[in-house]
């Protein structure tokens, strides 16, 4: 029921779609105010970024908050207000889908595989990462999760490590699955909506 709602929602919402660069960008305006904004990879229809922005209590535009892509670093593209910049050595954290698992990526780990632990925290519905040489530790939800009101389940979590990186995969539940196929087909209609054309192969 609850996969039900949400997807229909995302079926609800206002949507702006168009092509640009090699990626499908899709904005979404709810009910509620709340915008949402994603991109997927044209050819194979992976997710790339999701962002959402809402209002503040006097109406005015909140920044974008980044859930899925390569997070903007400071001072990248733009001069900011900042003196001190974050190090570049520093772990990165960042999310990066694919198709079949939601996943996650933290650069700039030096220690070995063995030091690493990864696991699920039933009630405060999230993953913990952690090192036994208590270096780093991060805690962080799966908001697909507790939009589509889904468990967390110990099964589907995995993790592995190379090149300084620590790359943790939690495989998507079927209902997610099934629920993001039945959104791509309403988007390519969409799409189809604004380039007419498309052939009926595309669409």
């Amino acid at each position: 029921m609850a996969v039900t709602g949400w997807l229909e929602s995302l079926l609800a919402a206002e949507k702006t779609a168009l092509l640009q660069d090699g990626r499908r960008k899709v904005h979404y305006l709810f009910l509620d105010g709340k915008e949402m904004a994603e991109e997927y990879d044209e050819k194979t229809g992976e997710l790339l970024v999701r962002k959402w922005r809402v209002k503040s209590a006097l109406g005015a535009l909140g920044q974008w908050q980044l859930e899925v892509g390569e997070p903007v670093l400071p001072g990248a593209g733009n001069l900011g207000p900042e003196l001190i910049k974050e190090s570049n050595a520093n772990p990165i954290f960042m999310r990066k889908d694919t198709k079949t698992s939601f996943q996650w990526r933290i650069r700039n780990l030096p220690y070995p595989k063995d030091v690493y632990s990864v696991c699920v925290a039933q009630k405060e519905r999230c993953i913990i990462v952690r090192t036994t040489n208590k270096k780093y530790y991060k805690k962080f939800s799966i908001p697909d999760l507790d939009r589509y009101q889904l468990p967390l389940e110990d099964s589907s979590l995995s993790f592995t490590y190379a090149n300084c990186t620590l790359i943790i995969s939690y495989q998507k539940p079927k209902e997610i699955m099934v629920a993001e196929s039945e959104l791509q087909k309403e988007l390519k209609k969409e799409l189809c909506r604004v380039y007419q054309n498309w052939s009926m192969e595309q669409c």
